[in-house]
């Protein structure tokens, strides 16, 4: 699979959170200053889905949900967050987002 065209530049809003659909697998894309990054759409807590409850700002993911954050740049958790934040791979070309695509990416949740 690899690298695929996600969607123009365009498309995603500085501090909103874009979900694209790839190979049937949604994903979530915002923009930080001129970078994209591109993350699975469930909050690492409990699934609580970050189109709903995200909130982007300064660089920072928050699901209002339960007030967990993650820095964008790295997927650090802040805070209260005790899981990090998985990421796919993204690059700008000719104005359209690419994503190295090889899987759909998900979290292991506590029971």
């Amino acid at each position: 699979m690899g690298w695929q065209r996600l969607c123009s530049a365009q498309e995603v809003a500085t501090g909103g959170l874009t979900g694209i659909e790839i190979q049937g697998v949604k994903v979530l894309v915002t923009r930080v200053g001129d970078t994209f990054v591109a993350f699975p759409p469930l909050c690492p807590h409990m699934a609580e889905p970050l189109e709903i409850s995200g909130v982007c700002a300064d660089g920072m993911l928050t699901c209002t949900k339960h007030i967990w954050q993650w820095e964008l740049q790295s997927g650090e958790p802040r805070g209260e967050a005790e899981k990090p934040l998985l990421y796919y791979p993204v690059r700008l070309q000719d104005g359209d987002v690419w994503i190295d695509f090889e899987r759909e990416l998900t979290y292991d949740y506590d029971d």
